[in-house]
């Protein structure tokens, strides 16, 4: 497995890209996984610098509004909607003078509500043991290269249960917390469960919007995915997330589907 990081900081808001963002659709420009796990850290830093809280991510809502070359780029915090129990932040990533990707992320304050906890029981069967699929033999660049995936059944077009880690660090020299290590993988989603061959036809996500009804723990990430195309040039792609301890969550991504040549 890879090493290393995905970013190097250059300044407070300022970061530079390593090769191993490099994208799956084209290997010059970044993959936006990794960023949105920047994004999550810019939260938690942002946070900490204000005065730590007892609010937690519950939602994020990402817009790619445009491609990042392997380049610098900025990262900026701002507070939409101010609140002691409910906040929404807006995180703006701006690169070559331009807005690239606009984020909200809601944050609520806790309670024990262990007593009414429930939902989807159901886990995945445990990454130890499954084997190793060797995604770069579908996908190119360093992202998806940097990965471990294993998946829990065969995949089939459409439709995937895979668990996925990385041991290369978000940013060189940085910790970073639980949940920025998690969604930095969960854009992934959209690449393990392909319906047509990624050489034959784009399916690229504009978006990607995470609902969490709790925290993730530990250094897996688990995606039950499936892409659905519809039959005008749109498509969807579904996950339900998981941790060890079971399901935590639920991804969305909108794709806009073409053929190429």
């Amino acid at each position: 497995m890879s090493k290393g990081s995905y970013f190097v900081r250059v300044d407070d808001r300022r970061y530079l890209p390593t090769d191993l963002t490099g994208g799956a659709w084209t290997e010059a420009e970044q993959h936006i996984s990794p960023l949105n796990g920047l994004i999550v850290h810019a939260v938690d830093r942002f946070v900490a610098a204000r005065g730590t809280d007892d609010l937690v991510i519950s939602r994020i809502s990402i817009d790619i509004l445009g491609v990042l070359a392997i380049e610098e780029f900025d990262v900026e915090v701002d507070v939409v909607r101010p609140g002691r129990t409910i906040e929404l932040l807006e995180v703006t990533v701006t690169a070559a003078g331009r807005p690239a990707v606009r984020a909200r992320v809601w944050r609520m304050s806790g309670a024990d509500t262990s007593s009414v906890a429930g939902g989807p029981a159901d886990r995945l069967a445990p990454p130890d043991g499954l084997s190793t699929w060797p995604m770069s033999e579908l996908w190119p660049g360093g992202y998806i290269a940097s990965l471990d995936v294993r998946p829990v059944t065969p995949p089939q077009p459409g439709r995937t249960t895979a668990w996925l880690s990385t041991q290369t660090a978000l940013v060189a020299g940085e910790e970073t917390g639980p949940l920025a290590r998690y969604v930095a993988l969960v854009d992934t989603a959209n690449g393990i469960a392909v319906r047509r061959k990624p050489t034959e036809w784009m399916f690229p996500n504009l978006d990607l919007t995470i609902h969490l009804a709790r925290q993730p723990s530990g250094d897996w990430v688990g995606l039950d995915t499936t892409v659905t195309f519809g039959p005008d040039g749109h498509g969807l792609t579904t996950s339900v997330l998981h941790d060890l301890d079971g399901p935590i969550g639920q991804a969305n991504q909108i794709l806009t589907v073409r053929p190429l040549g």
